[in-house]
């Protein structure tokens, strides 16, 4: 009987040692890509003068630092071949321009030139309407738990119009996305719409409406539905296989990740009752 126990003990050391053992996995790594995020932003009430693209490339599987690229070169032509320069500056990855010129409907053609190649994208200045008014709602949601806030705002009767919300309470690491395309409200005043059971009074909610074009609208479209709106930002980590609309002129087979895109944007900060 005591050898039986003695056995028992003996395999249970066993076992807790084995599980100390290290295991190696080999996963096949893929040559890093080039990412560009260049999404231009005009408040309205601004001059919309100073903007950025940031370059990196992806990381590592297991990786805890994002890659900044530094050496490229990038600038941005509009419709009257007015070249705006961004030039890296303090910060490793982060290409600035202080003199651009935004103006509603124009035609701009992004261009990046990195390790000989060039990548181009071009696209149209969207403008966006104002935000109404907001609203808040208390008791909301399935469980009654949550504070609601609407965001109202008029659309464009005369074009079809694509928004992206974004909303940043100021607990969250990253904001909330919501798209939205007036197919079934052409002309009418609409609302986006955020709730957060965790909200709570004297909290500032920071709120602006953008207006994209319809393929920028798509592309966010899949982002958010692979990150999850709430789950964490979709411009953190483009999945690979979600190409945008930035070409590799050159080779088109090593294509970047990232989107080119122009907005006019309204924002408001709200405090919560």
């Amino acid at each position: 009987m005591k050898t039986f126990k003695f056995l028992t003990f003996f395999i249970a050391l066993v076992s807790l040692s084995s599980c100390e053992d290290k295991i190696n996995v080999d996963l096949q790594t893929a040559e890093p890509k080039l990412v560009i995020d260049a999404a231009l932003k005009w408040r309205k009430g601004t001059f919309g003068n100073k903007q950025q693209v940031k370059l990196s490339t992806t990381a590592r599987y297991f990786g805890t630092e994002i890659p900044k690229i530094s050496g490229a070169t990038v600038f941005v032509t509009n419709s009257d071949n007015t070249v705006f320069n961004f030039i890296e500056t303090d910060t490793l990855g982060n290409y600035n321009c202080a003199d651009f010129t935004p103006v509603l409907n124009k035609n701009y053609e992004l261009t990046v030139v990195y390790k000989n190649e060039t990548y181009k994208a071009s696209e149209n200045l969207i403008q966006v309407p104002v935000i109404d008014k907001i609203e808040q709602k208390n008791q909301s949601g399935f469980s009654g738990d949550d504070i609601q806030v609407k965001a109202f705002y008029t659309d464009d009767g005369t074009q079809n119009n694509f928004y992206l919300f974004q909303f940043q309470a100021v607990d969250k690491v990253n904001p909330t996305f919501n798209l939205s395309k007036d197919e079934f409200y052409q002309g009418n005043q609409i609302f986006g719409i955020y709730q957060d059971k965790n909200l709570k009074v004297g909290q500032v909610l920071s709120i602006s409406i953008l207006g994209i074009s319809e393929k920028y609208y798509n592309y966010m479209n899949i982002l958010i539905s692979i990150a999850g709106s709430s789950a964490g930002s979709p411009f953190q980590s483009p999945p690979a296989t979600v190409r945008g609309n930035i070409k590799n002129t050159n080779n088109e087979k090593n294509y970047p990740l990232g989107y080119f895109s122009l907005s006019e944007t309204d924002f408001k900060k709200y405090t919560i009752k």
